[in-house]
């Protein structure tokens, strides 16, 4: 028997976990949401103090509002902005981060800045902020 075949199986980290453990499927689907055209850009412009459906469409060049509706109900159902409506006349909507969203935003903040290293290392310019 060689070194490697005597070693146990559980020493190795390669042999413990592999890329369809129970973690890998909720990892994935992380990465599919917040990659998705202007997810980044909402969160950020969330981060930045956008509160309204305006500010956001003010503070994202580019989106259209059915794009932005879209996000926005989807980083709501995923449970990283939260959405509040006041009954007044016409009637007030707001969102805000909410706490797993503010997680996120700075669980991120360290692939922004590597993002901005890279893109000025490479004098190109990136797409929309994180």
């Amino acid at each position: 028997m060689n070194s490697i075949e005597s070693a146990p199986a559980a020493s190795s980290p390669l042999a413990r976990r592999s890329i369809h453990d129970e973690s890998c499927p909720s990892f994935h689907d992380a990465l599919e949401l917040i990659g998705r055209r202007w997810a980044g850009s909402i969160l950020s412009a969330a981060r930045q103090g956008a509160s309204r459906f305006g500010d956001f469409r003010a503070m994202i060049d580019g989106i259209s509002d059915r794009l932005l509706s879209q996000r926005l109900k989807e980083l709501e159902a995923a449970g990283l902005i939260e959405r509040t409506v006041t009954p007044t006349t016409p009637v007030q909507i707001r969102y805000r981060l909410s706490p797993d969203g503010r997680a996120l935003v700075g669980a991120l903040e360290p692939l922004a800045r590597w993002s901005r290293y890279r893109s000025g290392r490479r004098g190109g310019t990136s797409g929309p902020a994180a």
